[in-house]
């Protein structure tokens, strides 16, 4: 009995580890920049595919795929932010939401067209598959691996965001343009270069999230609801924020699924609402 909540728990800590690397991005884009982007999860889908083109047809193995998939996510944020997403962001949330989902819908025709309905197959490394054994427990490999994962992206994000020039810039940027334009911050090579990043930060949890949430043309579609589940309990424009609502949401889900699998799929929303109506503006709010 113990053996199995430690094992529902480990295994909704790696879920939510997963959410949170590919959410992430949109709780900067959210609230450091103040867009809703509902388009998230379709740069999550790009790296996801990337992974799979570099392994399936080039024999690139799946860790060396991880970072093109985050550059390939991030390149492609970089560019639709300086020819489409730039000319909203003085738009209404309105306005800013039927684009994004538009892109979605479009997205997801383009991936139908490109690679077909299917999902599509991944194959880890002999180093990630199978279970190592502690404490008389087993734990699965690539779970402690996205964990870690997890562990070296908070740590770097929160380095970034906090205590360089770069995260400086971010928040002055957002909280005042003209005054950091004035300061001599080019604002938009600022937003430019954080809307790529949580692109890429999208794309690399697509290609990791492959053999754990799948990979089809409506991914974008599917997990938007999660997405925006882990910035609206987390916090928007935090990183302690959504990394606690992500491995609570996780938690909750596979707990939710495993005990109780009739109305498993529900439970994350309930946790969801209790949560909201404990913590309105958040588990973390944003810093001012």
């Amino acid at each position: 009995m113990i053996g199995n909540l430690i094992g529902v728990l480990f295994d909704g800590i790696a879920y939510g580890s997963l959410l949170f690397v590919i959410s992430i991005g949109l709780s900067v884009t959210m609230g450091l920049m103040n867009f809703v982007n509902l388009a998230h999860g379709a740069f999550a889908m790009l790296g996801g595919y990337v992974c799979v083109v570099l392994m399936t047809r080039l024999g690139v193995p799946f860790l060396a795929s991880l970072p093109v998939a985050f550059a390939a996510a991030a390149l492609a944020g970089a560019a639709l932010e300086r020819t489409l997403y730039r000319r909203l962001y003085q738009a209404t949330h309105l306005d800013q939401v039927l684009f994004s989902i538009g892109l979605v819908f479009m997205s997801i025709a383009g991936a139908t067209y490109v690679f077909g309905s299917q999902q599509q197959p991944v194959q880890l490394p002999a180093l990630l598959r199978g279970q190592v054994r502690l404490l008389g427990i087993d734990f699965g490999s690539y779970r402690l691996f996205l964990i870690a994962v997890v562990i070296a992206v908070t740590l770097a994000l929160t380095w970034l965001i906090e205590r360089t020039r770069f995260g400086a810039a971010i928040r002055a940027s957002v909280d005042n343009q003209q005054a950091s334009a004035g300061l001599g911050i080019n604002v938009y090579r600022v937003f430019s270069l954080t809307f790529a990043l949580g692109s890429g930060l999208a794309g690399l949890g697509g290609g990791l999230g492959i053999d754990v949430l799948g990979l089809d043309p409506t991914f974008p579609l599917k997990y938007m609801v999660y997405f925006l589940l882990v910035v609206a309990v987390g916090g928007a424009g935090t990183i302690k924020g959504p990394l606690i609502a992500a491995l609570l949401l996780g938690v909750f889900d596979v707990a939710g699924k495993y005990y109780a699998p009739q109305i498993g799929s529900f439970i994350i929303y309930v946790a969801m609402v209790v949560m909201l109506l404990i913590f309105p503006r958040g588990l973390v709010g944003r810093r001012a």
